[in-house]
């Protein structure tokens, strides 16, 4: 239409009809023989998978906060997209559910078609690296409301899990040990200090893109290398450690009569979190409460079970570290030594 009223408004129809059919073959790609109907239907469908006696479905929403605003500022939207799966799924496999779909809403002040695609085609991407499956999405502009050409990314998603295989903190008994799997970096937890660091930091401008470039790795998807782990291992509990760093997230994955005790000598902070902590003066306890420090999930197993957990990590190229164990109960619910 020529003159276009909601055009004029800010709102262009057509831009985003143009981005459905350049992510269409993309998100396609995602579907199983779970997914009925095709992109662009006003719902998704899925079928429950067979062979569940007590199906229970796990639901997780999350967004990747202000890394966002790092990536859009630095032109690198390709991973972005692995940031808001890894998010909602990490959290998700904590429980022992297996992804079935993902959903996501992009959100604009205007819809850039080129920008946006590739966010989901990352975002298709990582589902179709973790098993699950693309099934819808929404795009927003709303110029009223975003400011310049920002942009703000949420993921929701599904998962199930037989419910006698539930996986919490009930059967963690003291001298379990805990092992910490490798992070890629930050993950998508303490931008909005990055950001400031990044912007009032007196790095030359080589050491700066370097520092940016550690920053927007994109998260760890670790939903395959825990769904293989479980069908050999009895884990006890699982922590996804987002934000709130160790000091928050261990404790949850510990029941509430006993503590944990995590030795910080058995890994090494990787350059990424050595800089962050160097520029901001930042104190250990808070690093420890803000960063994940370079460990993004921890299990909670029998030392029985400890080759046997590393050489299932090792497999899937992730590197593992035993850094702590399950101890009496004390005052502090973690205790670093």
């Amino acid at each position: 239409m020529k003159n276009d009223p909601y055009k004029k408004a800010g709102v262009d129809i057509k831009a985003g009809n143009d981005l459905v059919d350049k992510i269409k073959n993309d998100v396609s790609k995602t579907f199983d023989k779970n997914v009925l109907g095709n992109i662009g239907s006003f719902s998704g469908f899925y079928s429950l998978p067979k062979g569940y006696k007590d199906p229970v479905l796990v639901a997780c929403t999350d967004g990747v906060g202000t890394k966002v605003a790092l990536a859009q500022r630095n032109s690198s939207l390709e991973t972005i997209g692995q940031d808001l799966v890894a998010m909602c799924i990490n959290d998700m496999v904590t429980s022992g559910a297996k992804p079935l779909f993902f959903l996501d809403y992009f959100a604009s002040s205007k819809l850039d078609v080129n920008e946006a695609s590739k966010v989901i085609k990352g975002i298709a991407k990582a589902c179709k690296m973790s098993g699950c499956s693309l099934i819808g999405g929404e795009t927003a502009e709303m110029p009223d409301h975003y400011i310049g050409n920002n942009f703000d990314l949420a993921g929701f998603s599904v998962g199930v899990v037989e419910k006698k295989l539930i996986i919490d903190a009930k059967k963690v008994r003291k001298n379990n040990i805990i092992i910490g799997i490798e992070s890629s970096g930050a993950h998508s937890n303490g931008y909005s200090l990055i950001n400031k660091l990044v912007k009032k930091s007196s790095l030359s401008k080589t050491e700066r893109q370097k520092l940016i470039k550690l920053a927007l790795k994109p998260t760890h998807l670790y939903a395959t290398v825990i769904l293989d782990l479980l069908k050999k291992v009895k884990v006890k509990s699982i922590a996804n450690i987002t934000g709130g760093g160790l000091i928050e997230n261990i404790p949850r994955s510990i029941p509430n009569n006993l503590s944990s005790e995590i030795y910080l000598d058995n890994w090494e902070m990787s350059p990424l979190f050595k800089t962050l902590q160097k520029l901001g003066k930042i104190h250990l306890d808070d690093m420890l409460r803000i960063f994940n420090c370079g460990i993004g999930m921890t299990v909670v197993i029998d030392p029985k079970d400890l080759n046997e957990t590393q050489k299932v990590l090792s497999k899937h190229k992730f590197k593992s570290f035993m850094i702590g164990k399950v101890i009496q109960n004390t005052k502090r619910k973690i205790n670093f030594i």
